[in-house]
């Protein structure tokens, strides 16, 4: 492959210029295309059918580290060709089809042991999934000897890269941030910074088993330290998310949630069952979403997917909270008095959680249907709050949801340094990168459920 000629130090020795190397470096032309292409050594006029296996002989021994890397030169004779008018038609869910760096994988077999589940596969089933496949996985070589197994094919010599409806400038442009970030370390954790977050969640339990200890467990000392285990038990939440953020699907987790809550309002309009009032929709987002969220929502839902994928590591680590739990705070209260706290605290925390993941996704835009690239679909579906350090702290850096949601194995210390280079990208193509207050955003969540609640009424009445 052919590399640019910029230089990466220039970003170490020269943060201040850092935005402006990088997007020279971005608008370079380089030749990435012939590199993914390389030369076919059959005529295109004789590409097998889209029935035939490919063959497992005459192979060439590619390691996982040249495959990850687009480097490896697979003999063209041992696969299928494909134009993305075939690959588009194996887009359903018991025929699913990827493209991934130009290999053509069939993960119909695969999508039910998929970690990151079915859903996600459904998603990208017909596409170029390059990009999101990148962004998931933070052992590529791990993950490159999974693919080998579904390989079938590759996209013709005269095919782009990507659909012909994307931007293949953009997406390039994407590709070439990418790898600058990951020559400047931007995907490497910063043990310091966890360190000092672990240490204030300590504290901050240790000081209120200290004032139960020295005041004892009346309804004052009860509320206060209610309170102090709710600061901890969030920002243990943020701390948790770092270590895995599992929104890969297509569009975010969150906006799915909401999709799933629109359709429900749709299947009750068309059956004319007037059980839901839809104006009132933003109240049922105070009182119901806030308050269950994490006591209902969540916990159901985390033992649910723990106890269905046997995921007992996970089982253990979850056991240990509530042990913890009854280990500090059972003599103060007792068994049922503990668990009563444990929920007091999460009720608080709800909707603390719910305000910070909520104002950067339900007022976005919520489409299923648009086949766009990464870039795009991440940043109409997310949305930044200002950076400071309260900010910061209070949103445990979920303020860059759009840095978040591009980098999702990005350690969250890092966000700030990239959003410039992001925003300048977004400015180059003309895609709308949408910073707000915190407040604005936190009133924005009301005003997008009211706005949409009118537009279901009117198509409820009309139908």
């Amino acid at each position: 492959m052919i590399q640019s000629e910029v230089r990466i130090r220039s970003f170490r020795s020269q943060p201040r210029n850092l935005r402006g190397s990088v997007m020279m470096k971005i608008e370079e032309k380089h030749a990435a295309n012939g590199s993914l292409v390389g030369t076919s050594q059959l005529p295109l006029g004789e590409k097998h059918q889209a029935n035939d296996k490919p063959e497992e002989n005459g192979k060439a021994q590619v390691s996982p580290k040249q495959e990850a890397d687009g480097k490896g030169d697979t003999p063209r004779k041992s696969l299928n060709l494909y134009s993305w008018q075939e690959i588009q038609r194996h887009n359903q869910k018991t025929d699913q089809w990827l493209v991934i760096n130009r290999k053509v994988y069939d993960v119909t077999s695969w999508a039910d042991r998929h970690p990151g589940g079915r859903r996600v596969l459904n998603h990208y089933a017909g596409e170029d999934a390059t990009d999101v496949f990148r962004a998931m996985h933070l052992e590529i070589d791990i993950a490159r000897l999974y693919l080998k197994p579904l390989l079938i094919g590759e996209l013709a010599p005269g095919e782009p890269s990507q659909e012909r409806n994307k931007n293949a400038q953009l997406v390039e442009d994407f590709q070439e941030l990418r790898r600058t970030l990951e020559a400047m370390n931007m995907f490497s954790a910063n043990l310091g910074f966890f360190s000092l977050h672990l240490i204030q969640i300590l504290i901050l339990e240790a000081l209120a088993w200290l004032m139960l200890w020295h005041f004892g467990n009346g309804w004052p000392i009860t509320i206060c330290i209610s309170f102090l285990l709710t600061i901890s038990q969030a920002q243990s939440s943020f701390l948790q998310h770092d270590t895995g953020h599992l929104s890969i699907f297509k569009k975010s987790k969150w906006n799915h949630l909401m999709h799933r809550f629109v359709m429900c309002h749709l299947k009750y309009g068309k059956k004319k069952i007037k059980y839901i009032d839809y104006e009132k929709q933003h109240l049922y987002f105070y009182m119901v979403g806030l308050p269950l969220l994490m006591p209902v929502y969540f916990n159901l839902q985390s033992m649910q997917v723990m106890y269905l994928g046997r995921y007992w590591r996970d089982i253990v680590w979850v056991s240990s909270f509530y042990i913890r739990y009854f280990i500090t705070f059972g003599p103060f209260y007792g068994i049922f008095g503990t668990v009563l706290l444990i929920y007091l605290v999460k009720f608080l925390e709800s909707p603390w959680i719910a305000c910070v993941t909520q104002m950067s996704h339900i007022p976005m835009k919520m489409s299923r249907e648009e086949n766009r690239d990464w870039l795009s679909t991440q940043v109409l579906a997310t949305c930044n709050v200002e950076q400071s350090f309260f900010n910061d702290w209070f949103t445990g850096h979920l303020n860059f949801q759009i840095e978040h949601h591009l980098f999702p194995t990005m350690p969250r210390h890092n966000y700030q340094k990239v959003a410039p280079l992001v925003r300048s990208l977004c400015a180059k193509h003309g895609l709308q990168y949408v910073t707000k207050p915190i407040l604005k955003a936190f009133g924005d969540i009301v005003r997008s459920l009211k706005k949409s609640a009118a537009l279901w009424m009117d198509a409820y009445y009309e139908t």
